[in-house]
């Protein structure tokens, strides 16, 4: 028997996160849709909960046609939550690896104006999910927050169409355990992951973040490329300190039972305008720029922002690659543009730039 599951994704990163299900193996991918990959799995199992560039894993519960803007609807989603078998799949998540037991939470959204909100529809079906189960139903309305451990259901409606589905993991997937201690533009893991994907770093000796923050490009590179010797430089001390708590925490639960993996990564306070490391020594490199808006600009860049390329230039080795998350499209000096990607994040619309060094000149004076 086969089970049908939807991967949520941040907006542009949808088909790496289909090519993850594939290349892992999860199921096949029957369809790519806004912020959404549809897969088949014969076999849901604890590997699901190891998809690193999608935000959530939900199994899909039931697919509700006729979905309108008036009331009516509301009762039509009860319905199909009454009529839906609640309690097998919530065993499969729980075998999954999930956790339940605490109630029924459900989130809901929906896309164009209706006459009806939100907990409307998330109270219409929680309460029918929640009866068969023999649990009792948290409600959001009001403000309210359902406590830990309850089951998490989602219901999304677009256009006519509506599916209500049970979330696998505890949290959601985005909300990565080591990550406990963040900074102003830190880097949601998800893109970090798909910008690690994108450096091809199977291939690579040395990668290097030169404006590193709270550490989640490299401690997410590491899952891709564990041989590789991974440098992140930050001008801020304090950004460093988290980093390393966070990669920490990150590999101490990767080798549980064992000691964690200390030096992992390279930790270092440096100025991304000069670079403590020797011309062409780096293979890769990971970047989310300081974009003078959460995070401004510091040290040398604070007067000559384009040292920060030029110096990314000069310690990377010819031909070697550069993943960056940018405002908007643009191909520095000295390099190709190999793939432009096009993201809706926190209510902005970056770029992930796939970068190839050539053998022009690029260096910082």
């Amino acid at each position: 028997m086969h089970t049908l599951a939807v991967a949520r994704a941040v907006r542009g990163i949808e088909p790496l996160v289909a090519a993850e299900i594939r290349r892992a193996g999860l199921g096949v991918v029957r369809g790519v849709r806004h912020r959404e990959v549809w897969f088949e799995t014969a076999e849901p199992g604890p590997e699901l909960l190891g998809l690193r560039t999608a935000d959530d894993v939900l199994l899909v519960a039931a697919v509700v046609e006729g979905i309108g803007r008036d009331k009516e609807a509301l009762g039509r989603l009860a319905r199909a939550a009454r009529e839906l078998d609640a309690e097998s799949l919530t065993k499969l998540a729980l075998q999954t690896g999930g956790r339940g037991g605490g109630g029924v939470e459900v989130s809901a959204s929906f896309v164009g104006r209706r006459n009806y909100n939100r907990f409307d529809i998330e109270d219409a079906v929680g309460a029918e999910l929640a009866r068969p189960l023999g649990m009792p139903y948290h409600s959001r309305r009001d403000g309210r927050v359902p406590p830990e451990g309850s089951t998490a259901w989602r219901v999304t409606v677009e256009g006519g169409q509506a599916v209500i589905a049970l979330r696998v993991p505890v949290r959601p997937l985005h909300r990565r355990p080591y990550k406990t201690e963040s900074i102003p533009g830190t880097l949601h893991p998800p893109v970090a992951a798909a910008m690690a994907g994108l450096a091809r770093l199977e291939r690579a000796g040395t990668v290097l973040d030169p404006c590193c923050g709270a550490g989640t490009t490299l401690i997410e590179a590491r899952a891709l490329a564990p041989h590789a010797r991974l440098i992140g430089f930050d001008h801020d001390p304090h950004a460093v300190h988290v980093a390393a708590a966070n990669a920490t925490r990150a590999f101490t639960s990767a080798h549980a039972g064992r000691s964690p993996v200390t030096d992992a990564i390279a930790w270092g306070v440096a100025d991304a305008g000069r670079i403590p490391l020797p011309d062409g020594s780096v293979d890769r490199v990971l970047v989310n720029p300081p974009w003078d808006r959460q995070v401004a600009p510091s040290g040398r860049l604070r007067r000559d922002p384009g040292r920060l390329w030029r110096e990314i230039h000069r310690v990377l080795a010819v031909g070697g690659t550069v993943v960056a998350l940018v405002p908007e499209p643009w191909q520095p000096p000295g390099f190709g543009v190999d793939r432009v990607i096009r993201l809706t994040l926190s209510g902005r619309h970056p770029v992930v730039a796939v970068l190839r060094r050539s053998a022009g000149r690029g260096r910082a004076s």
